[in-house]
């Protein structure tokens, strides 16, 4: 397979996983972090560098607007719900597992 059918389908790959976040605003981006190491704000920063990586201008709040399909204030005042403590407790150790 050349590039240019290859490039194409990982971008409908990534186009259909955002979409597919956004469709599931109820999945949490602290059970996101504790189960695949990643949430949609570490999207947002790979979308800004690989942007960046192509010289094209996208700013961190940009990308997190692509990623949630509005602005990052707007999803987290009506779908981000406070983390509990034992999910708090889960992503310390996780941290400290990492260092």
């Amino acid at each position: 397979m050349d590039n240019k059918p290859e490039t194409e389908i990982e971008a409908a790959v990534f186009r259909r996983f955002i979409s597919h976040l956004q469709e599931h605003k109820e999945v949490q981006n602290i059970e996101l972090m504790l189960l695949a190491d990643f949430c949609r704000n570490c999207l947002a920063k790979w979308y800004t560098s690989a942007a960046e990586e192509q010289g094209v201008a996208i700013d961190y709040e940009q990308a997190r607007e692509i990623v949630y399909g509005m602005p990052y204030k707007e999803w987290k005042d009506k779908f981000q719900q406070e983390a509990t403590p034992e999910q708090l407790a889960a992503y310390n150790q996780k941290q400290l597992n990492k260092n």
